[in-house]
């Protein structure tokens, strides 16, 4: 591969990737997690994220009002355990729906 499309290519994944990681976050929290347990479950299943895109993100779906949080202090340390609620639910039904029907469309594309 050449400079320049190594160059292209690590300027786009990026790009491919955004949507996805939406998906992906809330399909992580159908049961309650904080925020480096759901790191790691994305990581174990092939979705790294670094905790400077995974936090503001976790916040920004929680002020659109798509998860629910609680803070626990039973740990030696607060920990912010966020789970999808209903209209979250809703959202990664429609999410899936149309990135399954993307896939599908861009997979006739290619072959």
């Amino acid at each position: 591969m050449t400079d320049t499309n190594q160059s292209l290519l690590d300027a786009l994944v990026p790009e491919i990737r955004r949507g996805g990681i939406v998906l992906a976050v809330l399909a992580g929290l159908k049961q309650e997690e904080y925020g480096y347990s759901l790191k790691r479950w994305l990581a174990d299943h092939g979705v790294e994220i670094d905790e400077g895109t995974l936090y503001p993100l976790l916040r920004r779906l929680e002020s659109q009002g798509l998860l629910a949080s609680r803070w626990a202090l039973e740990e030696q340390r607060p920990r912010r355990y966020y789970r999808r609620n209903a209209a979250g639910d809703a959202l990664l039904r429609d999410l899936t729906r149309e990135w399954k029907t993307f896939n599908k469309n861009i997979g006739g594309l290619l072959s």
